[in-house]
C-alpha cells in the first residue's frame, strides 16, 4: 500500500485534524505513515495544506503530479496546489458545483446539522464513501471517536456519516 494525500483549505477549516484522523488510522491499521504540516505561519483564513504518506516513503513532501488524492476544504485552494495531483488521482472538493471533480457542498451540510466547521469531517466522510482512500469508513469513523474532544464527539461523528 502506497499512497499519497493532500488536504488543502485555509485555516480554522480542520486541515490538521483530518491529517491527525487519517494518520493515526493508518498506525492503527499498522501502515507506515509519514505526515507533514503547514501551519506556522498560517493564521485563521490563511493557506494550508498538509501531506500525508501512507506507505514505504522517505520523505514527507508530494513532488509536483504525486498525489493520488486531495481533500479540498476550500475550493481555491485547489487552484495553488492542484500541481501535485496525479494525472490518475483523483480531488474531492469543498464546493456547491464542478465540472471536473466530484464535489460536495460540505459548508452548507455542516451548518444545516448546526456545525458550520464541521465540513471537514463531511468532506471526509464524501471521500470514504468513493472507496479510493488506503482505508474504510467504520475505520476512520472509530478513529474519529476516540480521538475527537468529548464536547464533540457526537458532531463530528455525525458530520462523518452526513458526508459519508
Amino acid at each position: 500500500m502506497n499512497m499519497q494525500i493532500a488536504i488543502t483549505g485555509r485555516g480554522g477549516q480542520g486541515v490538521l485534524f483530518l491529517t491527525r484522523i487519517l494518520s493515526e488510522t493508518a498506525l492503527e491499521m499498522g501502515l507506515e505513515v509519514i505526515a507533514s504540516e503547514t501551519h506556522g505561519m498560517a493564521m485563521r483564513g490563511g493557506s494550508v495544506i498538509s501531506t500525508l504518506k501512507v506507505g514505504a516513503f522517505r520523505g514527507p513532501l508530494i513532488g509536483s503530479g504525486r498525489a493520488g488524492v486531495m481533500l479540498v476544504l476550500d475550493p481555491g485552494s485547489y487552484d495553488t496546489f492542484s500541481s501535485l495531483l496525479s494525472p490518475r488521482g483523483i480531488a474531492f472538493l469543498n464546493t456547491a458545483s464542478s465540472q471536473a471533480h466530484p464535489h460536495i457542498d460540505a459548508t452548507d451540510l455542516a451548518a444545516k446539522m448546526g456545525s458550520p466547521l464541521m465540513s471537514n469531517l463531511v468532506l471526509l466522510g464524501f471521500a470514504l464513501g468513493h472507496e479510493r482512500l488506503f482505508c474504510g469508513y467504520s475505520q476512520v469513523e472509530e478513529m474519529t471517536g476516540k480521538i475527537s474532544p468529548s464536547r464533540f464527539r457526537e458532531a463530528n461523528l455525525r458530520a462523518l456519516k452526513l458526508g459519508y
